[in-house]
């Protein structure tokens, strides 16, 4: 595996981890008001669109590390219409 795979696969992990934190803050607080839904909505949306080109490039990293975000950013995006 050469290097820049390496730091492909770590950045790729990080940013997809990084919406972990927000998901179990969330989810135990309950309190979503410092959230944007709109910006939520629209990162949602992105997600969705890069794991519809992962699919049509057939670029698996890609199609996992945006399907594991669009996962995470949804139950936020759930939990902020709920909530509100």
């Amino acid at each position: 595996m050469s290097l820049f795979t390496i730091i492909g696969i770590l950045g790729a992990s990080l940013t997809t981890l990084s919406f972990l934190p927000q998901t179990i803050k969330t989810l135990k607080e309950k309190n979503t008001e410092g959230i944007s839904l709109l910006m939520y909505s629209m990162f949602a949306a992105g997600l969705a669109l890069w794991v519809v080109y992962g699919v049509f490039t057939n670029d698996l990293p890609v199609i996992l590390a945006n399907s594991i975000t669009l996962f995470f950013a949804l139950i936020i995006l759930g939990l902020k219409v709920k909530y509100n």
